[in-house]
C-alpha cells in the first residue's frame, strides 16, 4: 500500500506540473496564408509508434518546406518526460499521446484548440469517432488521430497444419484456446503454442479488456470513476492464462516480458497463437515464413466479441508558436493519399472511416478484418490512467503478476488490485 500510495502522490504532481502549463491558442493561427514557408517544427512520439511516426514525418519533410524534426521517447518515459517539458513551458509543436492518457493531457491544457480547423475538414464526419472523443475537452476538440490500432487474435496457419488442426479455424472459445496451445507446444523445437506479456500493463490492458468487454464487463465505468475487475469474467480470463503459464504452453520469458519483444517469437514462427493488434500486421505482411490468420478477441465461451481501439493522437502543443505551420502537417496527415498510400499500404488501419474500403485494407481478407472489428471496440478513460494501468510499477501490473505466478490465488489478487486501482480513481476523482 505504502508503494501505492507513492505512485498516486506522483501522478498529482504530474498533474499539478501539467497545469502550470496552461491551454488555448499560444499564437500563429492557423489562417496564415501560406503555412508552407520553411519553419522548423518538433514533434514528440512514444516508442510504440516510431516506424509509423516516421514514414509520415519523412513524406511530409520531403515535399514541403516545413520540416518536422521527429523525437522518438521511450514508452515508460513518455509521461515523465512530457510532465516535466510541460511545467518548463519546453513542449514541442507538436504532442502525440497514447490513447489513454489523452484525457488527462486535455484536462490540464497541454494542447491548443482545434476545433474550428478539425469541423471545418470536408471529412470531418468520418474521422474515427474513438479518437476525437479522447481528444475532446468540454466541447472542444484537441487533436486528430495520429495512429489508429485495434487489438486482435493471430495464429500461425502452418503450425496449425503441423498440428493436426484445421488451419482455416482458429479458437472458438477458451477451451479450444487451451487444447489448441497444448497440440502445437507438443510439436517441440522451441515451439509453444500461446504467447503472454506477464509483466506488461498496457500489454494487459490491449488484449484482456477485450475479453471481459466481450463477456458483458464494462472494467471502467464511463466516467472513468468506477473498476470493475473482480469478477467472473477475469477469474476465467486468469485462469486459462495461468494454466498455460503453468504447463509451459507459453514462452519461457513470458514472467519478464514487458511488451519490448513480445510480437518477436509469433514474427519468428515459434508461435501458435497470439493475442495483440493490428500494429504488427506491417511486419506480418512483410515476412514470408508462415501463413498467418486473423481472428476477433472472444469471451471466454466464444459467444461475442470485443477489441480495444488504441493508437495515438497528435495535436498542437499549448506553448506552440507555430500553430498554422503545425497544423499544416496534421491536416496533411488525414488527407486521403497520406491516409492510404502511407498508412494503408503498410497494413495500418485508416484514421477516417470513409476510407477502410481502400485498396490494401480491402484487397486483403485479414486487415478487412481488422478493420470490419472497429464497430465492436471500445476505448477506456480514466484520468490517472498511465500510472493505474500502465505503470510498470502500478497496481495493474501488480494484479496481473500475483494472478498469474503469486501464491494467494486469483481470487486475492483481483479483490486486492480492484481496491488498490479503485483508490486510485478516487483520489484522482
Amino acid at each position: 500500500m505504502a508503494k501505492f500510495t507513492t505512485i498516486v502522490a506522483a501522478a498529482s504532481a504530474l498533474a499539478l506540473t501539467l497545469a502550470a502549463c496552461g491551454g488555448g491558442d499560444s499564437g500563429g493561427g492557423t489562417t496564415n496564408a501560406n503555412p508552407d514557408d520553411g519553419t522548423q517544427l518538433t514533434m514528440w512520439v512514444r516508442s510504440a509508434t516510431d516506424q509509423f511516426s516516421q514514414r509520415l514525418v519523412d513524406a511530409y519533410n520531403s515535399s514541403h518546406k516545413n520540416k518536422v524534426a521527429l523525437t522518438i521517447i521511450p514508452n515508460d518515459n513518455y509521461l515523465t518526460k512530457v510532465g516535466t517539458a510541460a511545467g518548463s513551458r519546453s513542449l514541442p509543436d507538436i504532442l502525440a499521446s497514447d490513447v489513454v492518457y489523452t484525457p488527462n493531457y486535455t484536462k490540464q491544457g497541454l494542447f491548443q484548440d482545434l476545433t474550428a480547423e478539425i469541423k471545418a475538414l470536408p471529412y470531418y464526419d468520418n474521422i474515427a469517432k474513438s479518437h476525437l472523443d479522447v481528444a475532446s475537452y468540454q466541447d472542444k476538440i484537441y487533436a486528430v488521430p495520429h495512429k489508429l490500432d485495434s487489438s486482435v487474435f493471430f495464429w500461425n496457419k502452418d503450425l496449425f497444419r503441423q498440428a493436426g488442426l484445421d488451419p482455416e479455424k482458429p479458437p472458438k472459445n477458451f477451451d479450444e484456446i487451451y487444447e489448441y496451445a497444448k497440440k502445437i507446444t507438443a510439436l517441440g523445437n522451441g515451439i509453444t503454442g500461446f504467447d503472454l506479456a506477464g509483466n506488461c500493463g498496457g500489454c494487459g490492458v490491449y488484449t484482456l479488456f477485450p475479453y471481459a468487454w466481450a463477456d458483458g464487463r464494462e472494467v471502467l465505468s464511463a466516467d472513468g470513476k468506477k473498476v470493475d475487475i473482480n469478477n467472473d469474467s477475469f477469474k476465467k480470463i486468469f485462469t486459462l492464462y495461468k494454466r498455460l503459464s503453468d504447463e509451459n504452453l507459453v514462452d519461457s520469458s513470458d514472467k519478464t516480458q514487458d511488451g519490448s519483444t513480445w510480437p518477436a517469437n509469433f514474427l519468428a514462427g515459434k508461435v501458435g497463437m497470439l493475442p495483440l493488434g493490428s500494429p504488427i500486421v506491417g511486419d506480418l505482411l512483410k515476412q514470408t515464413k508462415f501463413e498467418w490468420g486473423v481472428t476477433a478477441l472472444m469471451s471466454p465461451d466464444g459467444s461475442k466479441t470485443s477489441t480495444f481501439i488504441g493508437g495515438d493522437v497528435a495535436g498542437i502543443s499549448a506553448t506552440s508558436t507555430h500553430k498554422a505551420q503545425a497544423w499544416d502537417f496534421l491536416n496533411w496527415t488525414l488527407e486521403e493519399s497520406q491516409q492510404v498510400e502511407i498508412i494503408c499500404k503498410n497494413g495500418d488501419l485508416p484514421g477516417r472511416t470513409d476510407l477502410s474500403g481502400n485498396k490494401y485494407t480491402a484487397a486483403d481478407p485479414r486487415t478487412k478484418t481488422i478493420a470490419d472489428g472497429l464497430k465492436n471496440g471500445k476505448t477506456p478513460f480514466a484520468l490517472p490512467f498511465g500510472d493505474l494501468f500502465n505503470n510498470p510499477n502500478g497496481p495493474w501490473v501488480a494484479t496481473i503478476r500475483a494472478a498469474l505466478y503469486g501464491g494467494e490465488g486469483i481470487d486475492k489478487a483481483l479483490a486486492d488490485g480492484q481496491a488498490k486501482i479503485q483508490q486510485g480513481l478516487d483520489s484522482a476523482n
